[in-house]
């Protein structure tokens, strides 16, 4: 997996560096010097938002609520900075947010929480594609082929996500370890855990309909919100849109970051779904490029953010007696 992704990595990166090629890389580089003090901006704002509102997602993703808010939120931050970075198919961010909260509650509560939040998370972002696919067919894009592909990429997601709830409903922790054990990958000490983890997967689906629904509003608001980012920067790189139009990139985007999961950052993928959204609008595919390298700014910047509070929060004195 660790080569796997190293190679979609490289691959990414060289594909990338053909859209900048291929789009007058001049233009797309003065556009992105010309946002001057507004790249702070656009790095700042939206994103603070946006994390507010998937952290208050994640909080309802619990049975109780255990954990500080403050303390979700700087986890989630680390958590996501390892998803961009490392080589874990956006899961590996998962497991440091779950070992971040060991001092708050137990390690099948902290599972629990990251596998609901991934579910609802996902939930929200397939809502926000079929209002990214009606808010298309509606600007007149009915026989565009990459709504076609946006269509599809949305069933295979129901479908997914379908499967998944129900793997959860069933025991999916526990068949995970049978099925470990069974290809010769014995994990050891952690049975009891794998098996409350399920029962409380079972338990919040049926008995928590409420915090069920709660932590998908809050996520798919953060989706609304990336709408208000993509608008922004667009803006400020001098390429007015309606937020409809920002409506269609920003949800056409997640559709391919979560279509190129495998590789990090989704790079290149990226860039180059936003150039074919950008054509299919009828915007300059510059402007889909130089969007996509700005938001590689913030990601960067927050990535940052993210290691910084992860090793504060691994190194707090009150943690050091905690066993991992």
């Amino acid at each position: 997996m660790k080569l796997l992704r190293a190679l979609l990595l490289v691959l990414g990166l060289v594909f990338l560096g053909v859209l900048v090629v291929m789009h007058d890389p001049a233009a797309i580089f003065a556009a992105i010097t010309g946002l001057s003090w507004r790249l702070a901006l656009v790095a700042v704002f939206p994103f603070v938002v946006v994390t507010t509102f998937d952290t208050l997602g994640w909080k309802y993703a619990f049975l109780r609520d255990r954990v500080a808010f403050r303390t979700l939120l700087a986890a989630r931050i680390a958590g996501e900075a390892f998803n961009l970075t490392t080589p874990t198919a956006s899961l590996g961010g998962e497991a440091i947010k779950a070992w971040l909260l060991r001092r708050h509650v137990s390690l099948d509560e902290a599972v629990l929480s990251v596998v609901v939040a991934k579910t609802t998370i996902t939930l929200a972002q397939g809502l926000f594609l079929l209002l990214g696919i009606v808010a298309a067919w509606m600007a007149g894009l009915p026989n565009s082929s990459l709504l076609h592909g946006m269509m599809w990429l949305l069933a295979v997601e129901v479908l997914a996500l379908a499967g998944f709830v129900a793997a959860q409903m069933r025991g999916v922790v526990g068949w995970s370890q049978r099925w470990l054990a069974r290809v010769g990958l014995r994990v050891s000490g952690h049975q009891d855990t794998s098996a409350r983890v399920d029962r409380g997967l079972a338990r919040f689906y049926r008995e928590e309909p409420r915090r069920l629904a709660l932590s998908i509003a809050f996520h798919f608001v953060a989706w609304l919100l990336g709408v208000v980012e993509v608008y922004l920067m667009l803006r400020f790189l001098g390429v007015p849109v309606s937020l409809t139009t920002a409506t269609i990139i920003e949800a056409f985007g997640t559709a391919v970051r979560f279509a190129t999961f495998l590789v990090p950052a989704s790079v290149g993928a990226q860039e180059g779904g936003y150039v074919a959204t950008f054509l299919a609008l009828g915007l300059p595919p510059a402007a889909g490029v130089a969007l996509g390298l700005t938001r590689r700014v913030r990601e960067i910047l927050w990535i940052v953010v993210g290691f910084v509070l992860f090793a504060v929060l691994r190194n707090d004195p009150a943690r050091r007696s905690t066993r991992t």
